[in-house]
């Protein structure tokens, strides 16, 4: 067929693709030439270009991941692959942890209660991947009509407590009721970000309609995801945002009109939220530290890693090996060693030779994975010999661990105290086998 019949066909509008290719085929003068295997390509080729069909997928992690990797710039995740991505929430141990507050309301700093520590560059990427193994990543279903109060990860009031001045002097019973309005924070299954700008940068999280801008109440991110920056976490006295605003009578403050007075409680509520992220995250105990970021790694761990409980996870992200390579080393045994023969003194940490305290992770380990996708033909199966390139990105993966204080001593068997019991069972087994032959001998005797 020409090219001007198949386009009178296409505009004619009857039948389908089908009846397209079929009469393609039918036209074709050396169909009956071509082998099995010919025919086969051929009319898959005609069914590629004149029957064009689609699918509609759920928006997923994997599959933002595949097409941020070969459709989108892969830079923007630090090439983070979907296989990658994997590995590190499997070494994370990110999981659902149901809310124990309410069993054990002494339960000091939270442990147990699913509070993961992250640093991410990946735009939200691994963010998405943290809240999908939590369950919080997208909204809860509409049919299900149920309030956010009875979700088993509900938010509760936090009112501000800590060393820094938290608490308004002005209860909130002296407000009018329509200003009452109260921030709400999840007891458990909390992710804390860590950035280094002035807000993180979360933009793929819109793609499950979060908008870390303007959150909706009803996304349970909105009550599971914190953010601070750096400065807030070891200088908060120097942010602004953890500044108190200034303390007005509620007499005053009733004489305002609307707009000035909304706002004063507006920036109340921001400032009592900043304040209790904060002190919340430098009381630590968190069930993991997760990081993917470009920047130097031995400070980043240096404060981080304190902020961790005892056999919390530790695992580190990097497009190339050599800095993961250079922190293995850092909390390498040698380096531990040295570090509890001349240990430094406290306020002088991090030095040259130790940027990060060794002694606080266990079993440094660094790994890489890749899946090669296959072509799985019958009597053609191989790898496939194209792929996307770039990096192939490895993980740092370690174990918290608490120094003990003071001296330890291990007590053993000495090596002559050893010879001397391997004598004495020796002794006492020839003694045994004697007593065993003489008792059978007596036994033949005796028949």
């Amino acid at each position: 067929m020409t090219m001007e019949e198949i386009e009178m066909l296409k505009a004619e509008g009857k039948g389908s693709g089908r009846d397209l290719i079929a009469k393609i085929l039918d036209s074709h003068s050396a169909l009956d030439q071509k082998t099995a295997f010919a025919l086969a390509k051929y009319t898959l080729r005609k069914t590629k270009k004149y029957l064009r069909r689609f699918t509609v997928l759920p928006m997923d992690v994997p599959l933002l991941t595949r097409w941020m990797m070969t459709e989108k710039d892969a830079l923007k995740t630090m090439e983070l692959r979907e296989e990658t991505l994997a590995l590190v929430g499997s070494w994370s141990n990110v999981h659902f942890m149901p809310s124990q507050l309410e069993e054990h309301p002494k339960q000091p700093g939270n442990i147990g209660q699913g509070r993961w520590l992250m640093v991410d560059e990946t735009g939200g990427l691994l963010v998405a991947a943290a809240a999908e193994r939590l369950g919080i990543l997208h909204p809860p279903n509409e049919q299900e009509n149920r309030p956010l109060a009875t979700h088993p990860n509900r938010p509760f009031d936090v009112q501000p407590t800590g060393d820094m001045q938290l608490t308004p002097e002005n209860p909130p019973d002296s407000q009018p009721k329509s200003n009452k309005r109260r921030f709400s924070i999840a007891k458990s299954n909390t992710i804390t970000i860590v950035h280094a700008n002035s807000q993180p940068n979360l933009s793929l999280l819109r793609y499950f309609n979060f908008d870390a801008a303007n959150p909706a109440p009803s996304h349970p991110l909105s009550h599971h995801l914190r953010t601070l920056s750096w400065l807030q976490l070891l200088h908060p006295e120097d942010d602004n945002a953890c500044t108190e605003p200034e303390n007005i009578a509620p007499e005053v403050i009733q004489t305002w009109k609307s707009g000035k007075r909304s706002n004063h409680y507006r920036k109340r509520r921001r400032w009592e939220r900043t304040v209790a992220v904060v002190s919340d995250t430098r009381l630590g105990n968190f069930d993991g530290l997760v990081v993917v970021s470009s920047l130097s790694l031995p400070p980043v761990l240096h404060h981080l890693v304190p902020l961790l409980h005892g056999a919390a996870q530790v695992v580190v992200y990097s497009p190339s090996i050599e800095p993961l390579v250079e922190l293995a080393d850092f909390y390498s045994t040698q380096r531990r060693v040295a570090y509890l023969n001349d240990p430094p003194a406290p306020e002088a940490m991090p030095t040259v030779d130790f940027p990060v305290n060794p002694t606080l992770l266990l079993a440094p380990t660094v790994q890489t994975i890749s899946c090669r996708p296959w072509q799985v033909l019958p009597g053609r199966t191989h790898p496939l010999m194209t792929g996307k390139g770039g990096s192939e990105g490895y993980v740092f993966t370690a174990t918290r661990v608490l120094p003990a204080e003071g001296g330890v001593e291990a007590r053993g068997i000495s090596k002559k105290r050893k010879d001397k019991l391997e004598d004495v069972g020796r002794d006492e087994s020839e003694s045994r086998r004697e007593k065993v032959v003489k008792a059978k001998d007596e036994e033949i005797m005796d028949s």
